[in-house]
């Protein structure tokens, strides 16, 4: 079982450093602004692979950059059959992640309690 976790981590890791290549270089644009990848949750058979990105300012990217990602995923996928050596090439699907955003929302509340404590 952790042969395959490990072969796992490594496909995923791999998808990743590829998708991230292509997306700078294909699919990033004024309205997307600019796209990092988070995460690649691979699933247990890596028929699908759940895409976590993040961008610069969410309020004004994020649903653009979510569509743009839906709408290249074909060409994306394609591109990962040609780089890949890999029986199966997962079906993507992209999800924005917020977690930077609540951290930092997380460490702003922190900063204001400890403020008000001081004063």
């Amino acid at each position: 079982m952790p042969r395959e976790h490990s072969r796992s981590q490594r496909v995923a890791e791999e998808i990743r450093r590829i998708l991230s290549e292509l997306i700078r270089r294909e699919i990033e644009d004024r309205n997307t602004g600019f796209v990092t990848l988070t995460e690649i949750d691979l699933s247990r058979d890596m028929s699908h692979a759940k895409v976590f990105f993040s961008v610069i300012d969410p309020q004004e990217q994020a649903e653009a950059a979510t569509d743009r990602l839906e709408q290249a995923k074909g060409f994306l996928r394609g591109e990962l059959g040609r780089k890949l050596r890999i029986r199966t090439i997962p079906e993507l699907h992209f999800f924005y992640d917020d977690s930077l955003e609540r951290g930092a929302r997380v460490t702003r509340l922190i900063d204001e309690t400890m403020s008000d404590e001081n004063d």
